[in-house]
């Protein structure tokens, strides 16, 4: 498919529009994230129940891994972004209104459908566009994303504190839908938006013929992504339930390994020169996982002492096990690109669903232990998986070639399904 040539203003106006609708999907993504322990009480269940409703409606992820890119092929990643950017806000304006937990299933199950895809259909975008002009953007749009989900967290947290759970729920993603529908004006039209397929080695290789290596980098994938999935859901349940926080207080942990995560994926080109990320995730894993324990098993033990002092050595250390999971996604990625029966697309789609099927099964597990034994106990598991994930990033490291050992890209690509 011929592309239409991007002057220099038109690719400015791209680039912005891309960074503006990453920064307002984590915002989006985000805003409910305080409001948690409030959805539980209006529910009436109990944290397993409420592992099973986070856990098992991301089966609604999985279903746009079919279908998005062929939506994509034949429409353009643009008008599948308009249709999905309208979804996702109007179903977390839903969510307050709700007190049974088979409609918040429900609306969590559409949720995570159009995250979905709305995210393939950015990524695609971004993809495209970043191999139009033949240099790395994905970092710096991966860093634009991190700094919504910190801002969102932090302002949401002040809001928690005042403002009603109905109203925060409308003002917020009000604020995402118009941000999306004003940037999406500007991203790549059809002409310009040349879905470009890849019909690499192992194209047509089957799903139950992939290489074992893909599966043991998939489980690498998620042994490092589920310490930052757990924090997104469980830290404000934590800083309520464990170190007695308010609602504005509570954004707090989460707002800060956040931001040490912000500043690990920006500082990862330069701790990066002369090795490869899976060096620098492998002691992300091993001193993150010490951290991310310390801060939570600490915490917890010095409420009855101080407050305060519970408060501050769990955000201390959470800042570190920030910094040290900020490597561990694009490491994985890159190491995917090491496969040599699969084109990096194929390998990177596969891991993703592989990585979608652990984690909704893995929301459930956090869910049931916090509930059976207790929160704090059911944090062991997240840091198990992160010192796991170390370990499997120092295995990658010594089977990489030799040659490979001291290349790495700037951030690893994000994943994008080519049907």
């Amino acid at each position: 498919m011929t592309q239409a040539a991007l002057t220099p203003a038109r690719t400015r106006a791209v680039e912005i529009a891309l960074g503006t609708t990453f920064f307002f999907q984590a915002v989006a993504a985000l805003t409910s994230l305080p409001r948690i322990p409030e959805f539980i009480a209006q529910l009436h269940i109990d944290l397993a129940v409420w592992g099973a409703v986070i856990g098992f409606s991301g089966i609604g992820s999985l279903l746009p891994l079919i279908f998005t890119n062929r939506l994509i092929n034949r429409y353009g990643a643009k008008r599948v972004l308009r249709i999905s950017s309208i979804a996702i806000p109007l179903i977390i304006m839903s969510l307050p209104w709700t007190s049974n937990p088979v409609v918040f299933f429900i609306l969590y199950f559409f949720q995570s459908l159009s995250f979905s895809t709305f995210n393939i259909a950015l990524n695609s975008q971004a993809v495209n566009f970043q191999r139009r002009l033949g240099k790395v953007l994905l970092g710096r749009f991966h860093g634009l994303w991190s700094m919504g989900a910190a801002l969102s967290a932090a302002v949401s947290g002040v809001l928690a504190g005042f403002v009603p759970l109905q109203l925060h729920m409308f003002v917020i993603p009000a604020i995402c839908a118009v941000a999306f529908q004003i940037a999406n004006r500007f991203l790549l039209q059809m002409g310009e938006d040349g879905h470009i397929r890849d019909g690499g080695p192992g194209a047509k290789l089957p799903w139950l013929k992939s290489p074992k290596r893909l599966w043991f980098l998939s489980v690498g994938l998620f042994a490092g992504m589920w310490p930052e999935l757990v924090m997104m859901d469980w830290s404000t349940v934590y800083s309520k339930q464990i170190l007695l926080t308010d609602a504005t207080t509570g954004a707090l942990p989460y707002t800060v390994f956040v931001v040490a995560m912000i500043v690990g994926r920006f500082s990862l080109g330069r701790l990066s020169r002369g090795r490869h990320t899976s060096t620098v995730s492998k002691w992300g894993g091993y001193v993150g996982s010490v951290a991310m324990a310390t801060g939570i098993f600490a915490g917890a033990a010095l409420v009855p002492v101080s407050q305060s002092l519970a408060l501050f050595t769990t955000v201390a250390f959470l800042a570190i096990a920030g910094f040290g999971i900020s490597s561990m996604v694009p490491s994985f990625y890159s190491a995917a690109g090491e496969i040599k029966q699969l084109s990096t697309a194929a390998a990177l789609s596969r891991m993703s669903l592989a990585n979608a099927l652990m984690v909704m099964f893995a929301k459930y597990l956090m869910g049931a232990i916090s509930q059976s034994v207790n929160l704090v106990a059911a944090f062991a598991f997240p840091v198990a998986t992160f010192f796991i994930a170390g370990v499997i990033s120092s295995i990658v490291v010594k089977r990489l070639p030799q040659s490979s050992r001291g290349a790495y890209p700037p951030t690893g690509p994000i994943s994008t399904l080519d049907a």
